[in-house]
C-alpha cells in the first residue's frame, strides 16, 4: 500500500495489522515492498518488530506468521515469499537500513537455550560472544533480564527461533521438509553470509562512519579465540560488569557471517541436559586440563606459539571459580528436535564443510603463526576456524542427545546422515574423484580433522551400536542405515586414523616430557628436524586430549573403538543381524509360498484355506521384494564390518551358520519361555528377553469368532452377513444337540466333529498365547456357513451347475449330487483322515 507522505506511523502499523484479514499475502508482500523503498528508517522502525512476528510468528507459537515450514513450491506464495526474505531481496533491505541507524530490539531471556539463561541467570558470562554487552536490566527483577539486539541480529534471532517453535498451526501436519521455504531460505543465507566463492557482499546502507557497525566486534588481540571447546563460559566476567570491546576494521567484513552462524548454532544445537552441563562446569575438570596445559608448555622458549597450545589467552578462560550453584530448573527444558530440525542442521553442516574447505591450498597449508604475518582476510581466517571452533562441541551435544533419546525406528536416518556428513568433510571439498565411493582412500591431509574430532568417531559410533542392536535389522530402512555406517567406515585409510587417535589419547604424559626437547630449538638455533617432529607429535597428543577431556570431562572412561570391549559388541551385532538375515530369508520364502499357492488355481481349492498364514506385511517395507533387499544390505554391512575390525571371514562364517542353524531348531519347536495360569500363559523373564532377542516367538493366531472376522475382499459382504443370521439362528436352537452328537464316541461323533467343530484351528491356538475361556469357546460345536460366502466357492458352484445342465441334470438333481458328495467326502475324512495326517 503507498501511504501518503503525511501519514503518521501508528496509522502504518494499524493499517498493516488491517491488511492482514483483509488482502493476501501476495498482495501485502508487494505493499511492503513499496513501503520499505518509500518510508525512513524512523518510521519502519516501529514496524519492524510486528513485521518479523508477523513473517516468522510469535516465539511463543501462538502466532503462526507464515507458515514457512508448510509453504512448498507447489503454492503460489512460494515464489513471492522466497524473494521478499532472500539476501538480498526487501525484507533484508529493511534489515540494513534500520542496522545503520543503530536501532535495538528486546527479546526476553527466557527465550534462549537452556544453558545459556542458566549462565545468564547464574550471573556468569555466557561462551558465545553474540550475548556479550547486549543484556537490559529491567526494574523488575532479573527473571525478566531482557537482549537488545540490532535489527540483523534479531531478525536471524527470529528466523533460527521458527523452526524450534511448536507452532499450533504445525500439530498433525507431516510434509517434505526439503523443498519448503524455510528450508531453502536458510540454504540461501548460507551461501550468501558464507560463499564458498569470492566474499560476502557489502551491506547497500552504511552509518554515518561508513560502514555497518559490527553487533559486538572481536578484539583483534583473541582472534577467534573465545570460540570453541575450551568453554569460556568458565571465565568469570560477572554480567553486571560488561567490559566494553573496541571495534575491529578488519572484522567489519565478516561480522554478519559470524552472526549468522552463531545464531543458527546457538538456537538449534546449543540444547543439552543437566547432566551434560554440569560435566562441562565442572571446576575440578577444567583446573586439570589447565595443569596439564600448563606442564605441557612449561619451555624457557616459544617461539610462535600456535592458538590453543598455552598462550596466556587460552589459559584465562580456563580458570577454575567458586559460585553459587546455578539454576538448574532452567535447564530442564523438554528438548526433543523434530525430523525437520535435524535436517536443517544436516544442511548446516554441509555448507559449513564446502565453506571451510573452500580455503585456497596455501593458506590452508601455512601454519597459524605464520599466518598472522600475512594479509589473510579475515573471511579466510574465519574458514580456518569455522568447524572446529564454532561448532563441533555444540553438534557433538546435539548428536549425542539425538543417539540416547531417539525413536528406535526409521525417522533415525536423518540424524545418522548429519552424523555422517559431519564425519566425512572430504566429501565436500568439490574434487571429483575417478575411484568408486567403496574403494575411495580417505586423503592423507584428513588425518588432523579425524585426530581433533576423535569422540565424534569412536564415542557416537559406540552410540550407534547400542541402537542397532536393539533395532528391527528385518525393515529394509534400519538394514540401510546399518550398512551406510559400515560402509563409511571401512572406507581405505580411515580405521588407521582413528587407530592412531587412540594412540595418541592413550599416550602417558610422563613419556610425553621425558620425549619433549628443552625449548623447541629450531636447526638453525641448534636444534635438529627430529625435535621438530617431536613437537608435532606432542602438540597433536594435546590436541587430542584436549578435544577429549572438554567433551567428556578429565574424569571419562574412554573406550577404545578397537578394543576388547567395543569388540564384544561388534560380535553382538553382527549375531543379531544374523538372526535379522535369517528372520528375513524365511519370510520371504513363506511370503513367496502362499503367493505361490494363492494363485489362480486357489480358485479350485488347490490352495491354503487358512487366512491367517498369509504374510502380507504391515509396511511396504515387509514384502518380499524389500526383504530381499534387507537380505543383501545385512550381507554387504557384514562384510564393511569384518573389513573394519579385521574379523576372520571363516569364524564368521562358521558363526553365522551355527546360529542360523540353531534358529531354525528354536522357531520351530520352542515357544518362549513361559508358564500355565489360570488366564492362559505368562512370560517369564526368559521369555521376555527371548522375545525380544528374536530367540523364539509364539505363533500368533486371530483369536476372536472366526465368524466375527473382518470381510475379506474375495467375500461377499451380503452373503456374509446373511449366512452369519441363518448360522447364529441354527446354533441357537439346536447348540445342545450339536453338543451330544460330537460328545459320542462312536463313528457318528468322529462324523459330527468333522463337520461341526475346527481342530486344526484349535491346535494351532494352543499354541498362542490365549486365555482358557477364549480356547473353550473355540472348542464348541457350531454351524459354520461362512465360506458359501467366497467368490472362489460360488464359482464352484456355478460351474457345477453349469456342468450338470449340459449333462440334462436339473438343479434339483445337482444339488442332491452336491450334498451326497460332501456327505461321501466326510465319511471318507472320518475314517481314513488320522492315517492321511500321519503320511
Amino acid at each position: 500500500m503507498a501511504a501518503p507522505a503525511l501519514q503518521q506511523p501508528s496509522f502504518l502499523l494499524a493499517n498493516l495489522k488491517a491488511d492482514v484479514t483483509n488482502k493476501p499475502l501476495i498482495q501485502r508482500c508487494q505493499d511492503l515492498v513499496k513501503i520499505i523503498d518509500e518510508y525512513p528508517a524512523k518510521e519502519l522502525n516501529l514496524i519492524f518488530p510486528w513485521l518479523v512476528e508477523s513473517v516468522f510468528g510469535s516465539l511463543d507459537g501462538i502466532i503462526s506468521g507464515w507458515n514457512l515450514r508448510l509453504l512448498h513450491s507447489r503454492s503460489n506464495e512460494y515464489s513471492v515469499v522466497l524473494e521478499f526474505l532472500n539476501p538480498s531481496g526487501p525484507m533484508m533491505k529493511l534489515v540494513y537500513k534500520l542496522q545503520a541507524e543503530e536501532y535495538k530490539y528486546e527479546i526476553p531471556v527466557n527465550y534462549l537455550p537452556g544453558p545459556v539463561k542458566a549462565c545468564i541467570q547464574e550471573g556468569v558470562l555466557p561462551d558465545c560472544p553474540l550475548f556479550h554487552n547486549k543484556l537490559q536490566f529491567p526494574l523488575s527483577g532479573v527473571l525478566t533480564l531482557n537482549l537488545a539486539l540490532n535489527p540483523f541480529e534479531f531478525y536471524m534471532f527470529n528466523f533460527a527461533y521458527c523452526l524450534i517453535t511448536a507452532k499450533n498451526s504445525l500439530q498433525g501436519q507431516h510434509s517434505s521438509s526439503t523443498d519448503s521455504a524455510y528450508f531453502v531460505l536458510v540454504d540461501m543465507y548460507l551461501k550468501y553470509f558464507l560463499p564458498t566463492e569470492g566474499s560476502v557482499p557489502p551491506s547497500p546502507f552504511s552509518d554515518s562512519r561508513g560502514s555497518v557497525s559490527a553487533p559486538s566486534p572481536r578484539s583483534s588481540s583473541v582472534s577467534f579465540a573465545g570460540y570453541g571447546v575450551h568453554s569460556p563460559s568458565l571465565l568469570k566476567h560477572h554480567i553486571f560488569h560488561q567490559p566494553s570491546v573496541n571495534a575491529d576494521p578488519a572484522a567489519q567484513e565478516i561480522w554478519r557471517s559470524e552472526t549468522l552462524l552463531q545464531m543458527f548454532v546457538e538456537i538449534w544445537l546449543h540444547h543439552y541436559s543437566l547432566e551434560m552441563y554440569q560435566k562441562l562446569q565442572s571446576p575440578q575438570v577444567k583446573l586439570a586440563l589447565l595443569q596439564y596445559r600448563l606442564s605441557m608448555s612449561s619451555m624457557p622458549c616459544q617461539p610462535h606459539a600456535p592458538p590453543g597450545s598455552g598462550t596466556l589467552h587460552t589459559y584465562q578462560v580456563l580458570l577454575p571459580f567458586h559460585s553459587p550453584p546455578p539454576l538448574w530448573g532452567l535447564l530442564e527444558e523438554p528438548f526433543s528436535p523434530s525430523e525437520e530440525h535435524v535436517l536443517v542442521v544436516r544442511l548446516l553442516v554441509k555448507h559449513l564443510h564446502a565453506f571451510s574447505n573452500s580455503l585456497k591450498p596455501e593458506q590452508l597449508s601455512s601454519s597459524p603463526s605464520a599466518h598472522s604475518h600475512t594479509h589473510t582476510s579475515p573471511l579466510e581466517e574465519f574458514k580456518r576456524v569455522v568447524v572446529q571452533r564454532f561448532v563441533q562441541q555444540k553438534l557433538y551435544m546435539f548428536l549425542q542427545h539425538c543417539f540416547g533419546h531417539w525413536p528406535l525406528d526409521a525417522s533415525f536416518r536423518a540424524v545418522m546422515e548429519t552424523w555422517l556428513s559431519y564425519i566425512q568433510p572430504w566429501r565436500y571439498t568439490g574434487e571429483k574423484s575417478n575411484q568408486p565411493d567403496q574403494n575411495r582412500t580417505v586423503p592423507d591431509r584428513w588425518e588432523t580433522f579425524v585426530h581433533e574430532n576423535l569422540l565424534m568417531y569412536t564415542k557416537l559410533f559406540q552410540g550407534f551400536l547400542n541402537r542397532a542392536v536393539r533395532t528391527d535389522l528385518v525393515n529394509a530402512k534400519n538394514a540401510l542405515m546399518v550398512f551406510r555406517v559400515a560402509k563409511v567406515f571401512s572406507q581405505p585409510n580411515l580405521a588407521e586414523m582413528i587407530q592412531k587417535g587412540e594412540q595418541l589419547f592413550l599416550e602417558p604424559e610422563h613419556v610425553l616430557h621425558h620425549r619433549q626437547p628443552r625449548g623447541y630449538l629450531t636447526p638453525s638455533q641448534g636444534g635438529s628436524y627430529l625435535s621438530s617432529r617431536q613437537r608435532a607429535v606432542t602438540d597433536m597428543v594435546f590436541k587430542v586430549k584436549s578435544h577429549v577431556y572438554s567433551l567428556e570431562g578429565q574424569d571419562c572412561q574412554y573406550k577404545q573403538m578397537f578394543g576388547t570391549e567395543l569388540r564384544g559388541a561388534v560380535m553382538k551385532l553382527i549375531q543379531v543381524i544374523a538372526q535379522s538375515r535369517q528372520m528375513a530369508k524365511r519370510i520371504s520364502d513363506h511370503t513367496n509360498e502362499v503367493a505361490a499357492n494363492n494363485s489362480f488355481l486357489s480358485w479350485f481349492g488347490l490352495g491354503s484355506p487358512d487366512s491367517n498364514s498369509t504374510f502380507t506385511g504391515s509396511e511396504p517395507e515387509d514384502s518380499g521384494e524389500f526383504l530381499k533387499k534387507t537380505h543383501d544390505l545385512l550381507d554387504r554391512a557384514l562384510e564393511n564390518l569384518c573389513q573394519i575390525f579385521k574379523l576372520n571371514q571363516g569364524q564368521l562364517t562358521q558363526l553365522i551358520s551355527n546360529l542360523s542353524s540353531s534358529q531354525d531348531d528354536v522357531h520351530s519347536k520352542q515357544l518362549p519361555d513361559c508358564i500355565q495360569s489360570e488366564t492362559g500363559l505368562i512370560l517369564t523373564e526368559l521369555g521376555r528377553r527371548q522375545i525380544i532377542n528374536g530367540l523364539r516367538r509364539f505363533d500368533i493366531q486371530y483369536q476372536g469368532d472366526p465368524e466375527l472376522q473382518p470381510i475379506r475382499s474375495y467375500e461377499s459382504a451380503l452373503l456374509v452377513r446373511l449366512l452369519y443370521q441363518v448360522s447364529s439362528l441354527v446354533n441357537g436352537r439346536l447348540g445342545g444337540h450339536m453338543n451330544a452328537l460330537c460328545s459320542r464316541p462312536d463313528f457318528v461323533g468322529r462324523f459330527s466333529r468333522h463337520y461341526l467343530t475346527d481342530l486344526e484351528s484349535v491346535c494351532r491356538l494352543q499354541q498362542s498365547p490365549m486365555s482358557r475361556q477364549v480356547l473353550e469357546r473355540s472348542r464348541q460345536p457350531r454351524l459354520s456357513l461362512r465360506p458359501l460366502a467366497s467368490y472362489r466357492t460360488l464359482l464352484l458352484l456355478l460351474a457345477f451347475y453349469m456342468m450338470g445342465a449340459l449333462l440334462s441334470f436339473g438343479p434339483l438333481s445337482s444339488t442332491a449330487l452336491i450334498l451326497v458328495g460332501g456327505l461321501l467326502y466326510g465319511v471318507l475324512m472320518t475314517l481314513f483322515g488320522d492315517k492321511l495326517k500321519t503320511h
